[in-house]
């Protein structure tokens, strides 16, 4: 199995500029959950090369109640990005993954209001077109609070009052197979606002699921087949 992609990311932590304590450099590092093939809808493995350009895709990891977006996008993300969380925490973007390296994958929940898609909605989301918040387009904008992340860079704050970039999903392809893994996280999690937050409304919809691991396999869904509407802004 080929495992540049994800090898470069979990080693772009080692390599973050000035960590100002033996902490710090701790929590930047990759954060590895349990390895889950990407399937689709039918239980068969998402092969890169499905993936269609521009679409917002949803799966959830790296537990069950945390959706993430994947995107392919329309062009090459490769260049990489110096980043920094909310603390101020210095890391390393390096880049898509895939043949192309246009596949990127973050977690779906807004740094700034905690929003992600449920089943009846998502403020949040990838925008391809030009909007008057997207610009001239290929963002993720989160409409509750208008913040505008650049997928190519990875989910960079470009825009609105959100303290950090979304977090990265860490990808793995395998070339041989042209299949796709989730294993884990870099950046800044959002995971335990996110429970403490919405706890009580994820124990009605999922009962006591809610935080369990997402192990072995992450069943994709587009994001029109995962939410009922998509509020686009």
């Amino acid at each position: 199995m080929e495992r540049r992609d994800f090898v470069k990311l979990c080693a772009a932590s080692c390599a973050a500029t000035t960590l100002p304590t033996p902490a710090q450099a701790q929590a930047l590092k990759a954060r590895l959950y349990g390895k889950a093939r990407l399937v689709d809808e039918r239980g068969d493995p998402l092969r890169a090369a499905a993936l269609k350009p521009g679409v917002n895709y949803v799966f959830e990891y790296p537990f069950a109640a945390t959706p993430c977006f994947l995107i392919k996008l329309p062009k090459p993300a490769g260049s990489g990005a110096d980043l920094r969380t909310e603390g101020g925490q210095a890391y390393r973007w390096e880049g898509g993954a895939g043949p192309e390296k246009s596949i990127v994958a973050y977690s779906a929940i807004c740094a700034h209001k905690l929003t992600y898609p449920t089943r009846q909605v998502s403020f949040i989301g990838y925008r391809n077109a030009p909007s008057p918040v997207a610009g001239n387009g290929q963002v993720i904008t989160c409409c509750s609070d208008r913040s505008v992340y650049d997928p190519y860079a990875g989910a960079r704050v470009v825009a609105g009052p959100a303290p950090q970039p979304l977090a990265t999903i860490l990808l793995e392809h395998d070339a041989k197979t042209d299949e796709l893994f989730a294993a884990g996280t870099f950046g800044g999690e959002m995971f335990d606002k996110f429970f403490e937050k919405f706890g009580f409304r994820l124990q009605l919809e999922m009962g006591d699921r809610a935080r369990s691991a997402v192990r072995d396999r992450a069943v994709v869904r587009e994001l029109a087949a995962y939410s009922s509407q998509w509020a686009q802004c």
